[in-house]
């Protein structure tokens, strides 16, 4: 095990960000559910509000677990062509899978931030964090997806994630920092002592408690 619980990942993960601590211009994202754990502990220990980016998968045919692409809130979508190819997937199963992750976007959304507007990243220092990557899919798409928002510079911050994903995702992020990238990788929740599901419950009151009700 190489973390207690998210808490204590977002805590180390704080550690390599402090010289961000304060900055007017920098703004934590963390990637629900349990990523907005681990973002709520970097946000509070560098002192930056705090929202949410979703990105959903797109899962295949049959096993929703396997993901052949991404969707990201702003309607980006990324496809994992030679899967889509080895599968058979047909063209309309996608259209119809982007249209419902979509609207399950949506949905969360609205239920986690309360009403409340999010940020503009334009300019912005951004933080996208989430409790640990396996094959990056969702991940390159929000990091694309941010990426379209103009942000001054993109940082990726996970605890763990395997060697070769990483490398993947220095190609989408201005800086990634990972705290450990152990081979061979397993789930992320191998890495964790407790990995219990985060609750919807949870993430709104953490987005609650650093994230100001005026709209932005």
């Amino acid at each position: 095990m190489l973390f207690r619980d998210r808490h204590e990942a977002g805590k180390l993960l704080a550690q390599k960000l402090l010289d961000l601590k304060d900055n007017p211009d920098a703004i934590v994202l963390g990637i629900p559910r349990g990523g907005v754990v681990v973002a709520y502990e970097v946000a509070k220990a560098l002192n930056l509000p705090l929202d949410v980016f979703i990105a959903r998968k797109i899962g295949a045919p049959g096993n929703p677990e396997l993901a052949i692409g991404a969707v990201a809130s702003d309607g980006t979508v990324i496809l994992d062509e030679v899967s889509i190819n080895f599968l058979g997937v047909s063209k309309r199963y996608i259209e119809k899978e982007i249209e419902r992750q979509k609207e399950e976007i949506r949905k969360r959304l609205q239920a986690y931030r309360g009403g409340r507007e999010g940020y503009s990243l334009q300019g912005k220092i951004v933080i996208l964090v989430d409790d640990g990557v396996a094959t990056g899919a969702t991940t390159i798409v929000s990091l694309r997806a941010i990426r379209a928002s103009n942000p001054s510079q993109l940082i990726l911050a996970v605890p763990v994630a395997p060697p070769d994903t990483v490398e993947k995702l220095r190609r989408e992020a201005d800086k990634v920092i990972c705290l450990h990238t152990p081979s061979p990788f397993w789930a992320v929740g191998a890495f964790y002592l407790n990995f219990e599901q985060t609750t919807d419950e949870e993430v709104q009151a953490l987005l609650a408690e650093l994230m100001p009700g005026e709209e932005k």
